[in-house]
């Protein structure tokens, strides 16, 4: 058996995972990555995407809007600004993430009218919300 990891997620309103993992997918804002056991130290920010958790008790699928994973020796923790389990997710909850993120994308055009950056990072969270559409049966 492939040595196993302790794995968190944790999102505002409670736990959603405590468990031994041999390996997560976590959706990076800078590419996907997957994490195992004795990864290098990492801090990432987490992009709209599906968490995928891999353990001897199976494959777990999440929904994360946003957030942070820090990989450390003592484990994998993901705080997650959003995380619903994969089948839990219903076509409403994914229209309502996409509707947030347009509603975001017009409020930076009209505060960062002459500043691109900001523009440009609500228009990526909106493409990822709905590229997330595309791993969920909704």
């Amino acid at each position: 058996m492939a040595d196993t990891v302790q794995f968190d997620l944790v999102s505002p309103e409670r736990l959603l995972a405590s468990a031994q993992v041999t390996a997560v997918q976590i959706p990076g804002a800078d590419g996907d990555m997957t994490a195992m056991a004795d990864h290098a130290p990492t801090i990432t920010t987490l992009r709209p995407g599906l968490l995928v958790t891999e353990g001897p008790d199976g494959t777990s699928e999440y929904v994360v809007t946003g957030g942070f994973a820090e990989i450390s020796a003592r484990g994998i923790s993901v705080l997650a600004e959003r995380a619903i389990p994969k089948g839990d997710v219903t076509k409403a909850d994914h229209e309502a993430m996409v509707k947030e993120a347009e509603e975001a994308l017009e409020n930076a055009k009209t505060a960062f009218e002459n500043e691109p950056g900001p523009v440009d990072d609500a228009a990526k969270l909106l493409a990822d919300m709905v590229a997330v559409g595309d791993h969920i049966t909704v």
